[in-house]
């Protein structure tokens, strides 16, 4: 049976989208809060109120909770193209390929790293959220490269903090439009919703920490390689900071990248590829390090820039 909440606007709820102030109030995701917005679900003083309506304070707000959806498949299915780049009774390393997810989430019904872990028989660690279980670190469902998830207990403990601390080396490489000025430098600013559109981020006041430092690599006609080490971890860091800096990744449209050039490339996704992790192991601590080779559409698309492509 749907479950109803009644209860007054929050004083500091009030003046919030509908969407986010259930988000944080009934710690449901974002998308989800849209949801039963979008149905009917969210009354103020007895009316209907959508995802993007503002909070009144002093308002009595009712939230009818419909009963979660029914899993499609209880069954982990398998992902083609996924590699394994290590593996030892603590860790996998995966070369997570572009369209797969990191975990299930409401919302995404495509394949998964750790459904596709799980259906090829991997044992992964049953530490954090039933959904995301040895996921100590996430890519995009749109960035490529290399993962590592815990099988143990202890793997996910000890790679859950040192993500934490910062003391994991994450680099990643990322085709840029137009030429970067300086050619190396560091990115120092916080990342957080985007106030403007829901589905992206953005540099805000507000928002949380974020650091990247690049260098480039190689400058070509209209584009530029750089390699990027992350300090912090915030969603879509290096494509918010790189389209900040009015060079956001080939491919990226989301961000602001040229559209008719993506077509060109033949890219339906941004040009980003996590291409080296390196940590201390969590049971001895000796220092391992993985690499990874571009996928193929990205070794197209940077081979066609470098023959002027533009």
């Amino acid at each position: 049976m749907p479950e109803t909440r009644s209860l007054p606007v929050p004083d500091g709820l009030a003046g919030e989208r509908v969407d986010a102030a259930l988000a944080r109030l009934l710690g449901l995701s974002r998308t989800r809060a849209a949801e039963i917005a979008e149905s009917g679900g969210v009354l103020l003083d007895g009316r209907a109120l959508g995802k993007s309506d503002r909070l009144v304070a002093g308002g009595w707000l009712e939230v009818t909770l419909p009963d979660p959806p029914a899993p499609v498949s209880a069954a982990p299915e398998p992902v083609a193209g996924m590699g394994i780049v290590l593996e030892d009774d603590d860790l996998v390393v995966v070369d997570k390929p572009v369209g797969v997810a990191a975990h299930p989430s409401p919302g995404w019904d495509g394949p998964t790293v750790v459904g596709g872990l799980q259906a090829a028989g991997y044992r992964v660690s049953t530490s954090g959220a039933a959904e995301r279980q040895g996921v100590v670190h996430r890519l995009d469902v749109g960035t490529s490269g290399l993962m590592v998830v815990a099988k143990t207990e202890l793997a996910y403990s000890v790679l859950k903090r040192a993500f934490k601390e910062r003391t994991v080396e994450k680099v990643y490489h990322a085709l840029v439009q137009g030429h970067m000025d300086p050619l190396a430098g560091t990115v120092d600013a916080p990342v957080g919703r985007d106030p403007r559109h829901d589905y992206r981020f953005a540099v805000v006041a507000d928002g949380k920490s974020a650091v990247t430092h690049y260098e480039t690599l190689e400058a070509m006609p209209g584009a530029s390689l750089l390699e990027i080490h992350l300090e912090t971890g915030r969603t879509h860091q290096i494509r918010v900071h790189t389209s900040a800096l009015r060079h956001p990744c080939v491919g990226d449209t989301t961000y602001g990248a040229d559209p008719v050039l993506a077509r060109r490339l033949g890219l339906t996704r941004q040009w980003l590829h996590a291409v080296r992790l390196g940590f201390a192991h969590p049971r001895d601590g000796r220092p391992v390090v993985v690499t990874s080779e571009y996928p193929a559409d990205l070794a197209a698309a940077l081979e066609a820039m470098r023959e002027g492509a533009r």
